[in-house]
């Protein structure tokens, strides 16, 4: 039981972090997965976010992810990460994520998404990942489609791996009827024994959706704990 409480004791903790100002913020994150089976496993997340043009807002929920078609090349691109959906070429999810706005009424999210994975030359893993996230606020439904790109290849310093990435992702939002953000990230995963891997990230936000347009420069820090 040590773990499970020292992880919910954490994601507290770090939920009560104080948002700085608009383009200097600090997103922590902490998702806890366990493997069920060889093709399916939860996920428990919890984290501080500011997407879409939105205030920010902690987003807390389950997951569950189910695996398709492991191949071997996959495999051995991610033999060193703790992350196994890496070596699937496909993984379907389907979440639930509750938003709690300071100065706004709460919403409920459906999260709905793919993710399809691919080995290039170089032994770099090219992912693609389609969501949908289908929201109902104060009575309202809105809905968002958003596609990322990610490229990362593992590296190692004598025994130790690690991954650095980067990655774009492109959203579509109902209420404003176009392509309203474009977000970039560049980051690395840092396994730390087993069970744990730290991935500390920097992302700069375009939001279109309103006038005037907004960007936003933002740092997280995501804590992954495997089961």
């Amino acid at each position: 039981m040590r773990y499970p409480l020292l992880t919910l004791a954490i994601a507290v903790t770090m939920l009560q972090f104080p948002a700085r100002a608009q383009t200097d913020q600090l997103l922590p994150e902490i998702d806890v997965y366990y493997k069920a089976s060889t093709n399916v496993r939860f996920v428990f997340q919890t984290k501080e976010t500011r997407e879409g043009g939105l205030p920010v807002t902690a987003e807390i929920g389950p997951s569950l992810d189910v695996y398709m078609k492991r191949l071997s090349r996959l495999m051995d691109i991610t033999a060193f990460d703790l992350d196994k959906s890496k070596a699937q070429l496909l993984v379907f999810s389907i979440g639930y994520r509750y938003l709690p706005y300071p100065d706004e009424p709460s919403a409920n999210r459906l999260e709905p998404y793919v993710t399809f994975n691919v080995g290039t030359p170089g032994r770099l893993l090219a992912s693609d990942k389609s969501r949908a996230d289908l929201d109902w606020q104060n009575g309202n439904f809105s809905w968002h489609y958003r596609n990322r790109v990610t490229v990362e290849r593992t590296w190692r310093i004598r025994t130790y791996h690690f991954s650095p990435y980067a990655s774009a992702e492109f959203w579509y939002q109902s209420q404003y009827a176009k392509w309203s953000e474009t977000a970039i990230y560049t980051g690395c995963s840092l396994p730390l024994g087993k069970h744990f891997d730290f991935n500390p990230y920097y992302e700069h936000q375009n939001n279109t959706g309103k006038k005037p347009n907004q960007q936003l420069d933002q740092a997280g820090l995501m804590l992954n704990v495997w089961f």
